[in-house]
């Protein structure tokens, strides 16, 4: 049986890129994303306060982290829908690598908050992660409660309760300066345990066995994978002179770790003109006519990008 070859770390700091791998001595599993001008572009579209900017770097880093599942072809949507002052988070995933965002927060609401913790911010709500397969036109959908949780929370609840896989998840968002100007940057780490076949899977802190129960090596490597894991700074998930190899052969490397093909990110938007045009259409002359502004034409602006486009009432008559 043929070893692969090792090579030496790679220095190369590289933003906006996912990068697999593979602590196959502890049957671990994981990515890891850095985000640099993508996540800038999308925590910039608008004036966001520091607070709601960085829930929504959080968020994607984790639409990052989840949805690089798909190889080539489909969708992944993150969503909150919560009571506090931030109300809602959107990001949208296409693969295989296509990112955007928005957060919808109230501003006085926001100003009376003195606590930037995540319980203060959200509130009480739930987190909706979907998934939809270009290829079978399948649609997933997993949901869990977003009580005070922080995203990383709340991903470890859906991993446990719906996907029943014992995971990590580090998620981190900087604002950074930099000789060319101020930036935002976001990073994050899933790291899942995956066992062979046949082998028993237990998610469970310390002290959850039961009494003379017999630990079983698998847990025995999950609990080191864990520990590993956890030694990690949000500092060095968003350094950006800091590569993605040498951060991870930084936490694994007394037990290897296997890097595989990067996956390039970039911050899109579906809207265009057309779209918009064709979403026009299909109102009534009366509903078109209530969205006549006092300069006699229909402005809608996307929310993810905050474009705006002016239309002319009389080309759809």
């Amino acid at each position: 049986m043929l070893e692969t070859p090792s090579r030496p770390v790679s220095r190369e700091a590289r933003d906006d890129h996912v990068t697999p791998f593979a602590v196959e001595a502890l049957d671990l599993r994981g990515r890891l994303v850095r985000l640099g001008p993508t996540a800038d572009a999308v925590l910039t579209h608008y004036d966001y306060p520091p607070q709601v900017a960085r829930l929504l770097g959080e968020a994607l880093a984790l639409a990052a982290l989840l949805g690089s599942i798909l190889e080539s072809h489909g969708r992944f949507q993150l969503q909150t829908r919560s009571d506090g002052p931030v109300d809602m988070l959107v990001v949208d995933y296409d693969a295989p690598g296509k990112l955007r965002g928005f957060a919808r927060f109230d501003a006085a609401r926001l100003a009376e908050v003195s606590d930037p913790a995540p319980s203060a911010l959200f509130g009480r709500g739930h987190l909706a992660l979907t998934i939809e397969r270009e290829e079978d036109a399948a649609r997933y959908q997993g949901v869990v409660p977003l009580e005070g949780e922080s995203l990383a929370e709340a991903a470890h609840m859906y991993f446990r309760q719906s996907e029943q896989i014992p995971s990590f998840v580090r998620l981190a968002v900087a604002e950074v300066v930099t000789p060319q100007g101020r930036s935002w940057r976001a990073g994050g780490l899933l790291l899942q345990y995956l066992p062979t076949a046949g082998a028993s899977i237990r998610d469970l802190d310390p002290g959850d066995a039961p009494e003379g129960a017999d630990a079983v090596e698998e847990d025995d490597a999950w609990t080191e994978g864990q520990a590993l894991a956890a030694t990690l700074e949000d500092h060095e998930l968003v350094d950006p002179s800091l590569s993605g190899e040498r951060l991870l052969f930084r936490l694994f490397h007394e037990r290897g770790v296997k890097v595989f093909s990067e996956r390039a990110l970039e911050e899109f938007c579906r809207c265009s003109t057309e779209r918009i045009e064709r979403l026009l259409e299909s109102f009534t002359p009366q509903e078109r006519a209530d969205m006549v502004g006092d300069d006699g034409r229909i402005g809608v602006t996307c929310e993810f990008c905050a474009t705006h486009r002016s239309f002319d009432p009389a080309r759809f008559d």
